[in-house]
């Protein structure tokens, strides 16, 4: 029968941190999207190839690093999988913050980096690849490239606790069969006039967050 897991644990005990770090060694975790993340129901395969169902409550955006028990008391840890994403920089932190505006006006969950490996400013944006966002902020003086990361956005000022499901309704069609998809906790949407499509750090695992 397959598992299913349905409570997010906040807190491991020291016993729990050790049975995932077992459980890491045997690839017994899932590594998943931003996009399989935001559901509160999904099937998914851990890394060694076991069928697991996810059925929780509407309470946000899986994390990486979360861990999810089941009635029986057996755990599963998330991973945010490396995804193919828009990195942006900028020569200076002001116009950094010109490319996060027009981001954020659109309601684009982003994702903040700090780092010195990010040129002058020492900072860096993420966002899902879209090609006109992408254009537009090369209009603006930024500096786009693709990157390969676990996509963690920012969760809203509003939100405690947990993430959540960053729900908006485009003009532009999104690819995806959940019924669950970004679900939105406080079921706003947002519509936006622009026409196009597109597809929409890791800690050590056992450890709570």
């Amino acid at each position: 029968m397959m598992k299913i897991f349905n409570t997010r644990l906040n807190a491991p005990n020291d016993a729990q941190k050790t049975q995932l770090a077992k459980q890491h060694q045997t690839n017994d975790y899932l590594l998943l999207d931003f996009d399989t993340r935001q559901h509160s129901r999904f099937k998914a395969t851990t890394v060694a190839g076991e069928s697991v169902g996810v059925d929780l409550p509407r309470t946000g955006t899986l994390k990486g690093n979360d861990v999810l028990i089941n009635e029986e008391g057996e755990l599963i840890q998330v991973i945010a999988k490396p995804q193919v994403v828009t990195k942006v920089t900028a020569d200076d932190v002001f116009t950094l913050m010109k490319g996060a505006y027009h981001l954020g006006n659109r309601h684009v969950p982003l994702m903040f980096d700090h780092s010195f490996d990010h040129g002058d400013a020492g900072y860096a944006l993420y966002f899902e690849n879209d090609h006109v966002l992408a254009q537009m902020l090369e209009r603006l003086g930024l500096r786009v490239e693709g990157a390969s990361v676990p996509f963690e956005p920012e969760t809203g000022a509003y939100q405690s606790g947990q993430g959540h499901s960053h729900g908006h309704s485009h003009s532009h069609a999104h690819a995806d069969s959940s019924s669950d998809s970004h679900s939105h906790s406080h079921s706003n949407k947002h519509e936006h006039s622009h026409s196009h499509e597109h597809s929409h750090h890791h800690e050590t695992v056992g450890q709570s967050k």
